[in-house]
């Protein structure tokens, strides 16, 4: 615990305190030495880096990027413990098979197995020695603080792994619960350990409405993730369960970003470098605009070097935020560049419009909506599925309201809602509320 704590400690210290000067030195130093450990030891990044000089953080950006499917190309070369692909997937999809996700590979690594958004499957490896290290991390970035201790934690996601085991430690105990664990179980779970947190991702939540009332004030602090926290289910959430909610940016390839004091999202500059370009290309430096590619390196994580690996997350950066941190500040994670719908304009032309005004549509529009998924299988259409909390269901009333938002934009789309039962899946994809199936 006191090696947690000092973690703890260096990192509230950097989020608070350092300066802007402070970070880009930090990561200069960091990813230099990432480079050069991966040039050293990986044969993939000797070959790909040889000859190259990194003395600048711009002369990184001019770096080639890397993609999922060259990662998983070049498996056994980009690693530097000198694992292989064939041994680790069959690791790693024995344990979806068991069901028993707890355990080190070969005594040392987390193995970590994503189908993620995009349909490509990827394997990522955390040295054990990192996920010792999670409890500080956790309380440092977690949406946390010393304050809050002893912590009793439910914790809900499609998963476990070791990892996420190894965040227990004398003062914080984690309890995991899948994502298909009925509400009621995960009540009873909540009442028998006296649990103060929750963490959830933001459509298992919505399960849990009904059953607010005997849930409200008993906890410290809700913690989302896996899914996009919408501005409206937060502010939803919070009141109906009568605390603070925040949300982490956790992604496989590494802890994106992290809630202030004040729950405003950062990003996490001292564990990753971020970089986000807009529609055109350009590097976005100003607050506002909307990300169309993240370009991320784990400066923290050697022995599966992920430099300048490109993820399609759509975000927006915000002004500076009120806490003083001069981590960047984000506005809104808006999903992921496939989530996003397209309709035409008065001339023809598609207009992407974004799940998260869909979302806000949706949930502000219509309070007897429990859960719902988006499908759009051409562009100009969109096929929503609605779970409703009661019946009979007002489809058409939905679908005429779709259509007049649409057109407040100057957009026309065919809309078709349907009822039915949605349940969170049990296979190897995250939840999805938006399926974009038109790729044209």
């Amino acid at each position: 615990m006191l090696r947690a704590l000092g973690d703890y400690l260096v990192l509230s210290w950097r989020f608070r305190r350092w300066s802007s000067k402070r970070i880009a030195k930090h990561q200069l130093r960091a990813l230099r030495r990432l480079l050069s450990y991966a040039r050293a030891h990986s044969p993939f990044y000797q070959a790909r880096f040889e000859g190259i000089t990194f003395d600048t953080i711009d002369a990184v950006r001019r770096l080639p990027t890397l993609d999922k499917a060259t990662m998983m190309t070049h498996f056994d070369d980009l690693n530097t413990c000198g694992l292989k692909r064939a041994s680790v997937e069959a690791f790693a999809l024995n344990a979806e098979r068991t069901q028993d996700y707890l355990g080190y590979y070969e005594g040392d690594y987390v193995i970590g197995l994503s189908s993620g958004t995009s349909g490509h499957r990827g394997l990522y490896i955390t040295p054990k020695a990192l996920t010792k290290r999670l409890p500080g991390v956790f309380l440092a970035r977690g949406g946390l603080s010393l304050r809050d201790l002893p912590l009793r934690i439910v914790f809900l996601l499609r998963v476990y792994s070791q990892g996420f085991d190894d965040i227990n430690a004398p003062l914080i105990q984690l309890k995991y619960m899948p994502t298909t664990a009925k509400p009621e179980a995960v009540i009873e779970r909540i009442r028998a350990m006296r649990a103060n947190v929750l963490m959830a991702p933001p459509s298992y939540l919505r399960f849990l409405l009904p059953h607010a009332a005997d849930l409200a004030g008993r906890f410290k602090r809700i913690i989302t993730y896996a899914e996009v926290l919408t501005a409206e289910d937060k502010a939803r959430y919070a009141q109906a369960f009568n605390t603070s909610v925040v949300e982490i940016y956790q992604a496989s390839e590494g802890q994106m970003a992290s809630p202030c004091s004040q729950g405003h999202l950062h990003i996490n500059e001292d564990l990753v470098h971020v970089d986000l370009y807009d529609v055109q290309g350009q590097r976005i430096t100003e607050p506002g605009v909307i990300g169309h590619k993240m370009v991320v390196t784990n400066l923290i994580n050697t022995a599966q070097p992920l430099i300048r690996y490109v993820m399609n997350d759509m975000v927006v950066l915000d002004t500076p935020c009120p806490c003083g941190s001069n981590f960047r500040r984000i506005k809104q994670v808006l999903g992921r560049h496939d989530d996003v719908f397209y309709f035409p304009d008065a001339t023809g032309k598609q207009q992407p419009v974004f799940p998260d005004l869909i979302a806000r549509w949706l949930l502000v529009g219509d309070a007897n909506i429990a859960e719902f998924q988006a499908i759009q299988k051409e562009h100009g259409t969109m096929h929503i599925t609605i779970d409703p909390l009661k019946t009979p269901f007002d489809a058409d009333a939905l679908v005429k309201q779709l259509q007049g938002q649409l057109r407040t934009l100057g957009l026309e789309g065919t809309v078709t809602v349907y009822t039915g039962a949605l349940t969170i899946p049990k296979d190897s994809h995250k939840y999805k509320r938006f399926i974009q199936q038109d790729r044209h």
